[in-house]
């Protein structure tokens, strides 16, 4: 599959079959990850895999009861370990950079035929407690990770390029 495909194909799954993900599937996503780019080459995203049932039932639970998160076998913490880097535009980088980490293996994932959804509704002090992840440390996002039940496509509703691209200039 090359990457317009994945990126074509690629949806938010939130139902996942009782499969396991084996372990070189996994770590050849997570090495995805570590390949993306970061501002100043800082590497500042930081992973946890999360595979036990009861800790991913917690984690769901910590998602606002969003009870898919318990169902996909491995959940990712994604997290950052920073500094605080600013860059010269004023953004700051480790959201941005482990937002393309995480992208890397959304897409990493559909080329293996796995299913991810992003997941930004979550209480990061309780995740922190449940993973014992160190008050310095952010979390970005939470991450499941699984086969997906329907593995048919979605139609994509986005806006057309007509409407979201400028050339040259803003007007």
């Amino acid at each position: 599959m090359d990457v317009y495909e994945a990126i074509r194909t690629r949806k938010s799954v939130r139902a996942y079959l009782d499969k396991e993900v084996p372990g070189d599937v996994l770590s050849r996503i997570l090495e995805g990850a570590r390949l993306a780019p970061s501002a100043k080459n800082l590497q500042e995203w930081r992973f946890v895999v999360v595979r036990d049932p009861r800790t991913r039932e917690k984690l769901a639970r910590a998602a606002r009861n969003q009870a898919f998160v318990a169902q996909a076998p491995v959940v990712l913490a994604c997290c950052a370990e920073t500094d605080g880097h600013v860059m010269t535009c004023g953004q700051a980088c480790y959201p941005i950079d482990v937002a393309i980490a995480i992208d890397h293996i959304t897409l990493c994932a559909v080329a293996e035929g796995l299913g991810t959804c992003w997941i930004g509704a979550f209480f990061e002090d309780q995740v922190k407690e449940i993973l014992g992840i160190p008050p310095h440390i952010r979390v970005v996002e939470l991450l499941p990770l699984g086969y997906p039940k329907d593995p048919s496509p979605v139609p994509k509703r986005r806006l057309p390029l007509e409407r979201i691209v400028r050339w040259e200039r803003w007007e």
